[in-house]
């Protein structure tokens, strides 16, 4: 019975797996990336996740909050967390060194952003801040497939050159003649010679046809209702638009109802949707 009780414990969704941070770099002044493997080398390989799902992730002593994976999907020697430096959790996780231990579980979420159906097209993603945190796996897994999609654009908005995340990856992108990147910044500073203000003002240049193209968004509530105007002039069909609503996450299995719009809840049923799914759920954009 003993033994039974701890196999039981083991495989609960409730429980985390016990993990270590493998490595740590700032990539703003507010923002690290945390490099995580499990412990156990065979939970380590057996991992797996979709783009845009989600983990919970456990401070021992001080409580737990979600996270979304940045890593690439087919990486089996650790996944990516960029966490922002804003509450209790995040917090005492950027107070740990290499090597220490924290808990997972997870991942969480049925809705993923579609990579088997946006083969064959086009693909435009617009990021907002902290929700180019989110894309990072479905653009790496992209890259890495590149040859079965056709045209790529990012588009992505920071407050500032300070915050702009995932610098290096970009850099990568921008020398590539097979993806096109446009960035822009709210508050410039002296050395900014790229785009100013926010990042739907840079929609009207894509020039995809809207009938051969997915749309994925990601970043500030605020920005949704925006976004979805101008793809909405350029005629974006909403069962091709795909949003993460990753913000409104909290317990990952649908006990608590803090994440619940409409007859959805976030972190049961997305956190990634399609517009035409939550267009007419008030509460969700």
């Amino acid at each position: 019975m003993v033994l039974k009780a701890k196999e039981e414990n083991k495989n609960s969704i409730y429980v985390p797996d016990i993990a270590r941070i493998s490595r740590i770099e700032k990539v703003s002044p507010t923002e690290k990336l945390f490099n995580i493997a499990f412990e156990d080398e065979e939970k380590q390989n057996n991992f797996k996740f979709l783009p845009g799902q989600f983990i919970e992730l456990t401070i021992f002593g001080l409580g737990e909050a979600p996270f979304c994976l940045a890593s690439n999907p087919n990486n089996r020697e650790f996944f990516e967390l960029c966490v922002r430096n804003a509450g209790n959790v995040s917090g005492a996780l950027h107070r740990m060194e290499e090597g220490s231990k924290i808990g997972i579980r997870g991942p969480f979420g049925r809705g993923y952003f579609p990579f088997e159906k946006m083969r064959n097209h086009n693909v435009l993603l617009i990021a907002g801040g902290l929700g180019l945190v989110p894309l990072m796996s479905l653009i790496k897994y992209i890259m890495q497939y590149r040859e079965y999609y056709k045209e790529i654009m990012i588009i992505y908005g920071a407050v500032n050159p300070d915050s702009i995340l995932f610098k290096n990856d970009i850099g990568y992108w921008s020398n590539r003649s097979d993806i096109s990147i446009c960035i822009s910044v709210d508050n410039p500073d002296d050395k900014w010679t790229g785009e100013i203000g926010v990042c739907t003002k840079l929609i009207p240049r894509v020039n995809f046809p809207p009938e051969d193209t997915y749309v994925v968004v990601c970043g500030p509530p605020v920005m949704y209702k925006y976004v979805i105007m101008e793809l909405e002039k350029k005629n974006f069909k909403p069962e091709n638009i795909y949003l993460s609503l990753e913000r409104r996450m909290e317990c990952g299995v649908g006990k608590c109802n803090h994440c619940h719009i409409g007859n959805k809840l976030v972190c049961v049923d997305g956190p990634v949707f399609s517009l035409w799914e939550i267009m007419n759920l008030k509460e969700a954009i």
